[in-house]
């Protein structure tokens, strides 16, 4: 019953507890959802993609750089090898089928650069045509130098993030950038100089910004739902090695096939260690740990929704309790970010409600799913590839539908799925974690899409047709700085504060920030 209803026109589940008579189960849905009055529909929709093609330099082929390929129409023939034996196995696998079905964004991949040489050949193995031969270039100086090369995605280390994408705006190339926007503070503000000087387009890869239960929860916060949210509370579960970013090592890597002292950049300079370069997020030299990494991500989806920004103040706990393997950055961590002047609206009187904090959760040693939540006086929204909203008991807002048993505090009073009609093949705990999150994939009249596939569109539409793309330098400057006071609570063991009239971290006696932030220990105090 619950699956037909998220059919129905208003394309929206509906629940509630009550009459025996279908007729009248009916008036209290059409009641409810009269009331509530929720848009549910999916973000508009990107330009069209005729024209030139649109050619583009991969820099970063490791893990994140195949996946943001496919996203734009190219497959390696290793994995396509791989997805035709896994569908043969399990028709329900349709991941090849999916990706044959994608539309078609009109590019061309000229150019790769990765510093394991192995990856880079097969990217322009993988990706040559008879018109077009990929051209593997040794640095990111040289393909940026190309004329080949309109625009670029990069997907590096987090270390190498900011210096490429400057590079690349003052070289005139359009950017993709995966996200931590930044791994340091200075260069976040280098970077946001650099994309407001330049008049090229400048995305970061937070793809959950195409999720449609993410465009409807806006209108749910918009048109004050909730009442005053004063607690969001959203998670990390992973307990599996490649959760852990116990990636696999290459048995070809070695000081001949990878470019070692260009990888090191601006980190401490270490002989070469082949799992520093394949787990590189372990270590602070180059990755952002579970605060770059995946805060990031739960903290960009509820900004996208609440528009919050910049935290007043971060205190961050935690430690390295599950993975004794060398790395620095913690396996377990909870970050606080504060809100005190915050308000999404009110259903009581002025000046009664004020102020949200923020906690982020995280473990890469267990994986029981945890939901992310938006708690306000009059309802709770969960929220992720659907969405749910439970009626609080002692609301304002819904005082008279409570007391009329219309609605119930224990029965969610409105379910939006997109998915309702369809079948996802979860193959993993890791996938399954992403997908919840709305990183995956999400619908569009029906149908499955890659959600990171309409990200990159959106990017090359606005390159195309102009237009502003829905996470740009100043969503990418938020996270980053966001981030980054997360990193320097832990690091530190004490609050840091935002000056909102500055826009700058207070300083913190006796410390230099980016040097607490690059120095490879675990903690400082």
């Amino acid at each position: 019953m619950l699956r037909g209803l998220a059919g129905v026109p208003v394309a929206g589940a509906l629940l509630w507890a009550g009459s025996a008579k279908a007729g009248q189960q009916i008036k209290e849905r059409d009641a409810i959802l009269e009331a509530l009055n929720i848009n549910a529909s999916p973000p508009p929709d990107s330009g069209p993609m005729s024209g030139d093609p649109i050619r583009i330099g991969i820099i970063g082929f490791g893990i994140r750089g195949p996946q943001l390929c496919r996203a734009l129409g190219f497959a390696t023939k290793s994995w396509k090898a791989d997805m035709k034996e896994q569908a043969e196995k399990n028709p329900e696998n349709t991941r090849l089928q999916a990706f044959l079905d994608q539309e078609n964004l009109n590019v061309q991949i000229t150019a790769v650069c990765d510093l394991f040489e192995v990856h880079a050949m097969e990217a322009a193995d993988s990706f040559s045509t008879d018109k077009v031969k990929v051209k593997i270039y040794k640095t990111y100086p040289e393909l940026l130098a190309s004329k080949d090369v309109d625009a670029v995605v990069i997907a590096t280390a987090d270390h190498w993030h900011a210096p490429i994408a400057i590079a690349a705006l003052e070289a005139g190339k359009h950017v993709y950038l995966e996200k931590p926007m930044t791994h340091n503070i200075a260069e976040t503000y280098a970077l946001r100089d650099a994309v407001r000087n330049s008049d090229k387009v400048f995305q970061v890869g937070h793809q959950h910004r195409q999720t449609q239960s993410f465009v409807t929860a806006q209108d749910v916060i918009d048109k004050k739902i909730l009442g005053h949210v004063s607690l969001v509370t959203a998670n990390t579960n992973r307990n599996s090695d490649n959760g852990a970013w116990q990636y696999p090592i290459h048995e070809k890597a070695n000081p001949q096939t990878v470019d070692w002292e260009q990888f090191i950049g601006s980190a401490p300079m270490i002989p070469f260690n082949a799992e520093h370069f394949f787990r590189w997020r372990k270590w602070w030299a180059y990755g952002s740990g579970l605060s770059g990494d995946l805060m990031v991500h739960d903290y960009d989806r509820v900004n996208c929704v609440l528009k919050m920004g910049i935290p007043k103040c971060v205190i961050s706990s935690g430690g390295i309790y599950t993975h004794k393997d060398g790395r620095n950055v913690p396996d377990v961590m909870q970050i606080n970010m504060e809100f005190p002047d915050f308000s999404t609206g009110s259903s009581q009187e002025p000046g009664k409600e004020k102020g949200m904090t923020m906690v982020y959760s995280a473990t890469l040693g267990n994986q029981y799913s945890r939901t992310t939540a938006l708690m306000g006086h009059d309802a709770t929204m969960e929220l992720g590839n659907s969405l749910t909203i439970y009626p609080d008991g002692n609301s304002t807002k819904f005082k008279d539908m409570l007391e009329a048993e219309t609605i119930n505090p224990d029965v969610p009073m409105y379910v939006y799925d997109p998915a309702a009609n369809s079948v996802d093949g979860i193959t993993s705990a890791t996938t399954k974690y992403f997908a919840d999150k709305g990183l995956l994939w999400t619908y569009r009249n029906g149908r499955r899409v890659d959600s990171t596939h309409l990200h990159m569109r959106e990017w090359l539409s606005a390159i195309r047709n102009g237009g502003t793309v829905s996470c740009g330098i100043q969503e990418g400057f938020e996270e980053a700085i966001t981030a980054h006071m997360g990193g320097l609570s832990y690091k530190l063991g004490r609050r840091i504060d935002w000056d909102a009239a500055t826009e700058t971290i207070v300083p913190v006696p006796g410390y230099d920030l980016d040097e607490v932030l690059l120095m490879n220990e675990e903690k400082l105090v």
